[in-house]
């Protein structure tokens, strides 16, 4: 009796891998033809629409390094606007005002913002419970009000005459530059996010997740494992604000207020937390929805936050949740 099961689970499993390995070149196929419409878009689509979707890959890398932090490790972070912001600031006080080259500000955004998460996550990730959220809300004020104040951030004014660079020869002045530009930072993004997420590190990030006590039990050292999202997350945050100065050429405080964090959040949630996929898609909603009823003016944001009740009362784990055997 015992073999007969066996010799069944084994062919169950072996029809899975099977059915798994034939689903593999549909789901390449698919993917690679929305690569091939996206990269056609600039082709028909006028600037409006242009704009729109170079924001939409923006808040998508920013969604994705949230996702690091709360989707995969559970840690909830009120104040990810402040890594965004130390990003944009140290690119354009760089750029603006030392006349460095941006593709030689990167490594100063990746060090700053790193150094960041590391002297905000490292005290507080010892605690449990909200401490992180009540930190991180702070943290992300203190960013936005030291903008404002100080003088080499530009104070309320921001800065301004941030150089845009070349690449391979190109000056990136136009809209389809920054197109294409921040669709390949959304294929790093989702590139760097599953390979964590099927890394030692993404499995010990998620047994953090579901339970901290039986992590630490495993050997699982809670505070350095949660550190590492913590930085990581600020990592991806710090270069997309590079990206975001450079783009606009001019930033202010006002940029990094508390509801950008609360909105880059809610986009997770909205999507699902985890879920690389539904992450995107709640990035998408999150810059496509107003768009789409703006002809309704103010009316749309009643709209959108009625949809949004209603997502999270009948599908609170999101439009498209993370599987969890």
């Amino acid at each position: 009796m015992n073999t007969e099961k066996n010799i069944t689970t084994q062919t169950r499993l072996t029809d899975n891998i099977y059915a798994g390995l034939e689903k593999k070149p549909v789901l390449y196929g698919i993917f690679a033809l929305l690569i091939v419409a996206v990269l056609l878009v600039p082709q028909f689509a006028n600037n409006y629409l242009l704009e729109i979707f170079t924001n939409t890959w923006f808040y998508i890398v920013l969604c994705l390094g949230l996702n690091i932090v709360v989707g995969y490790a559970g840690l909830l972070d009120l104040g990810y606007a402040a890594f965004f912001a130390i990003g944009a600031y140290t690119t354009g006080i760089l750029s603006s005002q030392f006349g460095m080259n941006f593709w030689l500000t990167l490594p100063f955004s990746i060090l700053f913002s790193a150094l960041s998460g590391v002297i905000i996550g490292g005290p507080t990730l010892r605690l449990r419970s909200d401490y992180l959220a009540i930190v991180t809300l702070g943290f992300g004020e203190i960013i936005r009000i030291a903008a404002r104040n100080l003088s080499i951030t530009g104070g309320a004014s921001g800065l301004i005459g941030i150089e845009r660079p070349y690449l391979f020869g190109i000056y990136l002045s136009k809209i389809h530059h920054f197109y294409y530009l921040f669709f390949l930072l959304v294929i790093l993004a989702v590139i760097v996010s599953y390979r964590l997420h099927y890394s030692r590190l993404g499995r010990a990030w998620q047994y953090i997740r579901e339970d901290e006590d039986a992590a630490e039990a495993m050997g699982i050292n809670r505070v350095q494992i949660k550190l590492y999202a913590f930085v990581i997350g600020a990592i991806f945050g710090g270069m997309a604000g590079s990206f975001y100065a450079i783009k606009m050429t001019a930033i202010s405080p006002e940029t990094f207020v508390f509801t950008q964090s609360a909105m880059i959040l809610l986009a997770v949630v909205l999507g699902g937390m985890g879920k690389i996929p539904g992450v995107i898609l709640g990035a998408c909603a999150l810059v496509l929805f107003p768009e789409i009823f703006r002809e309704i003016g103010q009316m749309r944001m009643l709209l959108f936050g009625i949809v949004l009740l209603i997502i999270m009362i009948f599908r609170p784990q999101g439009i498209w949740p993370e599987r969890r055997n």
